[in-house]
């Protein structure tokens, strides 16, 4: 099994779609293209799997403090419901960790994700992130606000890997 990242193309987006599982219903979705693919700014790109679009993960930007040196990206994922359980979603986010490190300078990536999605807890881990603590009522989803877990991998740390 080949796991790959590349842009998408116009009507190739998986995920503009009704949502397949309580992670994914952040309300109605709209058919629409995928972002640009760029590293500075936020973004997406394809999770491919033997030349197959099975899912994306994308980036947005978060500022800790002033300076431009306290921004970092911080990861999402949503897989088509196959493509789960078979570690393409740790492959994925280990790509694009990767990715992002090397196109920018930040020194930190974060992904968040809800405190009972254990499966993505579980993959995150396995891609080299560490789990920082509970954001309370982070998350509004299915109607009513929900907690997460922050999750990071520093520069030094994918470094040594």
């Amino acid at each position: 099994m080949e796991i790959h990242l590349r842009p998408l193309e116009a009507g190739e987006n998986p995920n503009s779609r009704t949502p397949h599982s309580e992670y994914d219903d952040f309300g109605p979705y709209e058919p629409s293209d995928p972002p640009p693919c760029r590293v500075d700014a936020d973004g997406s790109v394809g999770i491919v799997v033997d030349d197959q679009v099975v899912g994306t993960v994308g980036w947005h930007w978060v500022q800790w403090g002033p300076s431009q040196g306290s921004h970092c990206p911080m990861l999402g994922i949503s897989l088509v419901p196959e493509a789960r359980g078979r570690g393409i979603g740790t492959r994925a986010q280990v790509l694009a960790v990767d990715l992002l490190f090397r196109h920018t300078t930040s020194n930190r990536i974060e992904a968040h994700t809800d405190v009972t999605n254990v499966a993505e807890q579980r993959a995150l881990e396995k891609a080299g992130f560490t789990q920082e603590g509970v954001v309370r009522g982070s998350q509004w989803r299915n109607g009513a606000y929900h907690d997460g877990y922050l999750y990071s991998i520093l520069r030094n740390e994918w470094e040594q890997s």
